[in-house]
C-alpha cells in the first residue's frame, strides 16, 4: 500500500504533468494557423455581386456551388469546406474593408478567386504583409507572378501582356498593315492589355497603333469613345474592357456601322453576360483567346469534362447559365482550390500552401482546353501560359489555329 508521502507526490506530479500537456496544447494552438480546424478549413473570397462588374458575379456564386457539391461529398480528407465570399462591387476601397474582415475577423485560412485588378492591386501588399496565402487571384496583371517581392499572391488567369501578345502574333502574320485602335480601361488591367500588344507588334507598333482612347469604370457609357476610334480610320479594333462595356462597345461599332476586325479581350468574351446582351449578330466574327472549354460547344459535348459539368450545374448551380464561361472559371478555380487544400494534406499550414501552389507540374484540369495544362515553381507563378485564338459565329466560339502563348 503506498504511503501518504509517496500518494501525495504521485498526486502533484501528475497536476504538473497535466498542466504541461495543457501549456503544450494551448501553445500548438495558438502556432496552428488561422481558418483551420479538426472539421472545416475556411477559404476567403471578394466577388462584384453589384456594382459596374457585376456580371462577374456568377463566378463567385459557382465556385461556391463547386464547394457545395464537395462538402456533400465529404469534404477533403474529412475537412468541409466554408466559403465565405463577400461583395466588394468592384470597388478598391470596399474590397480592402471586406478582404480586413475576412483575414481579420473571419480568420480565413487563405484567400482563393479575389476578383479584379483594381480591386486586389488594393490588397496586394495588406496580405503579403499578414502573409495569408492570395491564390488562383481572378484576373491576369502581371504582377500577381512576382514571388521575390510578393511570395503569398499567385494568380490564374493567363497574364494580360501574353495574351495580348497573342492577338499582336496573329495580326503581325494575318493583318501586317492593320490601323489598330484600342479602347482600354484606364487601370493596370487595361494598360497591361495595350503595354503587352505594343511588346508583340514590336518595332510595327507606332505605325501599326492609330489611336488609344481610354474609359473609367465609373463612366456610364464608352460610346464617345467609340465614335472617336472611328474617325481615326482604324481598321482593327483592340477592345480591353470589362464586361458592362464590352457589350456596350460591341453594340455601338454594329450600329455606327464601322466593321473593323474586332479583337475582344479574353475577360469579356462570355457568350452569355456579353455577346448575348449585346447582340449575337452584333458579335460575329469577333476573335478572341480561350484556354477555357465552352460548354456548349458540340465538339466537347462527349467529354467526361463537360458531362461532370453539365452534371454539377444541373444538381448544384441550377439557376447557372450553362452558356456562360464564366461559371467555368468558378468551376476551374474552386477544383484548383480543392486539388491544393488536398495536396496539403494534414499540413494545412499557410506556408504549406504556397508551397503546393509552387509545385504544379504539367497539371490537367477538367474544362480548361486540351493542351493548356498548369505549371508553376518557386521562381515562376504564372500559372497559365498558353490559349488559342478563337472565332464567334454567331452562336458560339469555333477554335481556330493551335495552342500558343509560352
Amino acid at each position: 500500500m503506498l504511503s501518504k508521502r509517496v500518494f501525495r507526490a504521485i498526486a502533484v506530479a501528475a497536476i504538473v504533468s497535466g498542466m504541461i500537456a495543457g501549456c503544450g496544447e494551448q501553445q500548438q494552438q495558438k502556432s496552428a494557423d488561422p481558418g483551420v480546424t479538426d472539421t472545416e478549413i475556411k477559404i476567403g473570397n471578394t466577388n462584384p455581386y453589384s456594382g459596374p462588374a457585376s456580371a462577374y458575379g456568377t463566378i463567385g456564386r459557382a465556385s461556391a456551388a463547386y464547394f457545395k457539391m464537395i462538402n456533400e461529398q465529404g469534404g477533403i480528407n474529412g475537412r468541409t469546406i466554408n466559403f465565405v465570399t463577400l461583395d466588394d462591387g468592384y470597388s478598391p476601397p470596399k474590397t480592402v474593408e471586406q478582404i480586413r474582415k475576412l483575414v481579420e475577423e473571419e480568420q480565413v485560412f487563405f484567400l482563393a478567386g479575389t476578383l479584379g485588378t483594381p480591386t486586389n492591386t488594393a490588397i496586394h501588399k495588406y496580405v503579403n504583409a499578414k502573409q495569408v496565402p492570395h491564390i488562383f487571384v481572378n484576373t491576369g496583371a502581371a504582377k500577381w507572378a512576382d514571388p521575390e517581392n510578393f511570395p503569398w499572391t499567385m494568380g490564374f488567369n493567363l497574364s494580360y501582356l501574353n495574351e495580348a501578345k497573342i492577338y499582336a502574333q496573329y495580326l503581325l502574320k494575318n493583318k501586317p498593315d492593320a490601323k489598330i485602335a484600342i479602347l482600354y480601361q484606364n487601370d493596370d488591367y487595361g494598360k497591361d492589355y495595350v503595354h503587352g500588344l505594343k511588346l508583340g507588334l514590336g518595332d510595327k507598333a507606332d505605325s501599326m497603333i492609330v489611336a488609344e482612347v481610354s474609359y473609367e469604370v465609373t463612366d456610364p457609357t464608352i460610346d464617345s469613345q467609340i465614335v472617336s476610334l472611328q474617325a481615326s480610320g482604324a481598321d482593327t479594333f483592340f477592345n480591353v474592357t470589362t464586361p458592362k462595356f464590352a457589350a456596350q462597345a460591341i453594340r455601338k461599332v454594329y450600329d455606327i456601322g464601322w466593321r473593323p476586325l474586332h479583337i475582344l479581350n479574353n475577360v469579356s468574351s462570355s457568350v452569355g453576360s456579353v455577346l448575348k446582351p449585346a447582340g449575337l449578330e452584333k458579335s460575329l466574327d469577333i476573335i478572341t483567346a480561350v484556354y477555357l472549354m465552352d460548354p456548349i460547344d458540340p465538339q466537347w459535348a462527349d467529354t467526361q469534362a463537360v458531362k461532370d459539368y453539365k452534371a454539377w450545374i444541373e444538381k448544384y448551380f441550377p439557376d447557372g447559365n450553362i452558356a456562360d464561361v464564366f461559371n467555368v472559371n468558378g468551376y476551374v478555380i474552386a477544383y484548383g482550390v480543392a486539388e491544393i487544400v488536398r495536396r496539403c494534406g494534414d499540413d494545412l499550414t499557410r506556408a504549406n500552401v504556397m508551397k503546393q501552389m509552387a509545385s504544379i507540374k504539367d497539371f490537367e484540369v477538367p474544362m480548361m482546353l486540351p493542351g493548356v495544362k498548369w505549371n508553376t515553381s518557386a521562381s515562376d507563378f504564372s500559372l497559365i501560359e498558353s490559349a488559342q485564338l478563337a472565332r464567334f459565329d454567331g452562336a458560339e466560339w469555333k477554335l481556330f489555329g493551335e495552342i500558343v502563348g509560352n
